[in-house]
């Protein structure tokens, strides 16, 4: 029986294992939706801003390894999902994206709505075309598919309303490709030979390892014992190599703790294992630096490269560490170690002492308590900014946990849409977001799809009411904080007024209390934690210009008569100053 594109379409995607799509419906989304209707296997989510959507679908992706996918009708309705697909498409995960086009006959005309999706997308994308023709669309929608899933990354099928209704010719291909295992990529083993020789000679070799190191967990372990190398790791790289690690000695940039800095900048040899990581202010331009990574572009971008190698981590290591010989002299390794756990006991001590009745509550603490309650293997969503620091510093990884958040292209409001996508996809697993108030309210009325589909998310609300990370970005250009304030807001009873379980915490000492009832219930709940809005994320190692930036902005600030506020402000983070 003949099928209409937009049928062939969804059945397509049901043979890839997609389970549903999200986004918002519009008329020229009408036949995919229906079709949806109609078909077993696949259902239609609605959410009310279809950013959002491309933030599910990244997220079910990151959480399954599978394909997912989000939709946006003509015009404004698509237009909407270019941030999370940016975000999708720079984290490196499958995600289809289907943008429905105006009539076909009406493009190019100025027509209401009009614009151009297949151009727009392809900055955000690996795979962006528009199907003109029924005939087109078996091939092209398997191309999408597997460009998708092989590079990973996004793909973007334009498709006009017009054209989802026409009828597909009989064609007796596959409906879709079956997909292969990943290639082996082996360096050459000259380079190897090379990386081996340095590490040899090196009194002082230090590893900072990122998420290109997720299938390599144990051969970096070995390698760093056999190198007495301590280990720092960026954000993405703390849930695979900082537990059960006895080299671990933290994270360097903006968000960084332990003793990290000093092990990158201390080393007579550096080895970047798996990362991109993009802050050249926090690497050395001092230190030998080798880095291996899978993808060669990579390769000496971010700082200086004395030894490339290009090849899968994993493998890499299989091959390198045979030839690595284990130090004796351990003293470098020893010194980091412990200065990371001094570090992290003036760090994360300073907030689990005589807190109990300081008010506002510290972010820190609070965070420490979530932590300290939430399940083994729950899921963390986080929002950009203050979130990131104290999921970077506070939350404890155990391999079985997941954090995910926007930690490459940096989107506000990522934290409540990523955790929708996290529990569809596992509805049996706990699925906490940690969210900023700016955040939240980017995208508030998400939360009526948490409450439509009766999600077990919980969401956390780190309520200080303005933007702390700008405030901090101010400060160090010597800028007072201007506009970054926002009003008082009860989100508890913003959530409970839609049906979603709320409680709003101002005492620390109820926290662990407030988490343990919500996290343990079944369905979506709310804890708003009312949270101290001068407490600023102090970075590992501070310039003489950033102290700079901190006297200038104080200074203009007492004259502008915030005496009272710097004071303040002080008290707060006195004791999160690096020592």
């Amino acid at each position: 029986m003949a099928r209409t594109v937009a049928e062939h379409l969804v059945d397509q995607l049901v043979a890839a294992g997609v389970e549903r799509i999200y986004g918002i419906v519009g008329d020229s989304l009408n036949p995919i939706v229906d079709a949806v209707r109609r078909t077993e296997g696949i259902s239609w989510v609605h959410v009310r801003h279809e950013e959002a959507a491309a933030f599910a679908a990244a997220a079910e992706a990151e959480v399954t390894g599978k394909l997912a996918v989000c939709a946006g009708s003509c015009g404004p309705g698509n237009l909407h999902l270019i941030n999370g697909l940016y975000d999708a498409n720079r984290s490196k995960l499958p995600v289809l994206a289907i943008a429905s086009h105006i009539p076909s006959a009406e493009i190019g005309t100025q027509f209401f709505q009009e614009t151009h999706p297949d151009r727009l997308f392809t900055e955000a994308s690996v795979f962006s075309e528009m199907i003109s023709t029924a005939a087109q669309l078996p091939r092209v929608t398997r191309s999408a598919i597997q460009h998708a899933l092989a590079a990973p990354g996004v793909a973007v099928l334009t498709l006009p309303g017009d054209v989802a209704d026409h009828e597909v010719p009989d064609d007796d291909a596959p409906i879709l490709i079956p997909g292969a295992c990943p290639a082996r990529v082996l360096p050459n083993e000259a380079d190897v030979t090379a990386l081996a020789r340095a590490i040899n000679d090196a009194e002082k070799v230090t590893l900072f390892v990122g998420a290109g190191a997720r299938e390599a967990r144990s051969e970096v372990l070995e390698l760093a014992d056999l190198a007495a190398a301590p280990v720092g790791h960026s954000l993405r790289g703390k849930e695979i190599i900082q537990y059960d690690n006895p080299h671990d000695v933290g994270m360097s940039g903006l968000l960084g703790y332990g003793s990290c800095h000093q092990a990158v900048f201390g080393a007579d040899l550096l080895v970047l294992v798996g990362t991109d990581f993009p802050y050249a202010s926090f690497l050395p331009d001092d230190v030998p630096t080798a880095q291996i990574d899978i993808d060669a572009s990579h390769l000496g971008r971010r700082t200086r490269l004395d030894l490339p190698v290009h090849g899968d981590v994993a493998e890499t290591l299989r091959l390198l560490n045979p030839l690595v010989e284990r130090k004796t002299n351990r003293k470098f390794l020893r010194r980091m170690v412990d200065k990371h756990a001094e570090n992290m006991t003036k760090v994360v001590g300073a907030y689990t002492r005589k807190v109990e009745k300081h008010l506002p509550i510290h972010p820190e603490y609070a965070a420490v308590q979530l932590d300290e309650t939430a399940a083994d293997d729950a899921v963390f969503t986080v929002d950009t900014g203050m979130n990131n620091v104290w999921a970077a510093r506070y939350l404890t990884p155990n391999g079985r946990r997941r954090v995910i958040g926007s930690f490459i292209h940096g989107s506000m409001a990522n934290a409540l849409p990523h955790a929708i996508g996290a529990a569809f996809a596992q509805p049996d697993r706990q699925v906490v977001a940690m969210a900023g108030d700016g955040g939240l309210a980017m995208l508030l009325g998400e939360l009526i799809t948490v409450r439509a589909y009766d999600l077990p998310v919980k969401i956390v609300v780190f309520n200080n009411s303005t933007l702390g990370m700008v405030k901090l970005e101010m400060l160090v250009e010597g800028l007072p904080s201007h506009g970054t304030d926002s009003p008082e807001m009860d989100y508890a009873a913003i959530a409970a007024a839609v049906g979603i379980p709320a409680t709003r915490v101002v005492k620390p000492k109820d926290l662990r209390r407030t988490f343990a009832e919500h996290l343990d219930a079944p369905g979506p709940a709310l804890v708003e934690v009312m949270t101290d809005p001068n407490a600023l994320s102090i970075p590992p190692s501070i310039t003489s210009g950033q102290i700079r930036g901190f006297a200038t902005a104080m200074t203009k600030e007492i004259l502008g008569g915030g005496m009272g506020e710097v004071m303040s402000m002080a008290r707060s983070n006195l004791r999160n100053l690096p020592r």
